[in-house]
């Protein structure tokens, strides 16, 4: 389920019924915001490294996916409190029309992903002249 709470820049997107294994997707905090430049998408993935992040453009929809590792507990342990998600994620953004997913460009420092989606450039309108057939 992406975790964006404006229906102006997401879809939200349910894995139920999707393949994995018994633990649980989660969604990470995510923002975005709009630049006199585009969109900026800023994911919160603390603990992840950058080769295993996924990210993908299906029209205007932006795939984010990957899997958070958890290596750090002991072999025996009883939760107190676990607000941390581990395992699979999976965030699906729907972009409003006006910008241009094919130009974004991505970046992953100090546990934040950017995104930088610019402003589509609009095509020039095209003359064209119809030929008149007939008598």
């Amino acid at each position: 389920m992406c975790k964006v709470s404006s229906v102006h820049f997401s879809q939200q997107t349910s894995v139920v019924g999707a393949e994995h294994d018994s633990r649980s997707h989660w969604a990470p905090n995510t923002d975005v915001y709009a630049t006199d430049e585009g969109l900026v998408i800023k994911v919160e993935l603390a603990g992840m490294r950058s080769e295993n992040l996924q990210i993908t453009v299906e029209g205007n929809k932006l795939r984010i996916a990957g899997e958070r590792p958890d290596g750090c507990r002991a072999a025996k342990f009883n939760f107190l409190s676990m607000e941390i998600y581990y395992g699979p994620f999976e965030n699906v953004l729907e972009l409003p029309p006006g910008y241009d997913l094919t130009q974004a460009k991505a970046s992953y420092l100090n546990g934040f992903l950017r995104i930088d989606v610019p402003q589509a450039v609009p095509s020039p309108l095209k003359h064209t002249k119809v030929a008149v057939t007939g008598k």
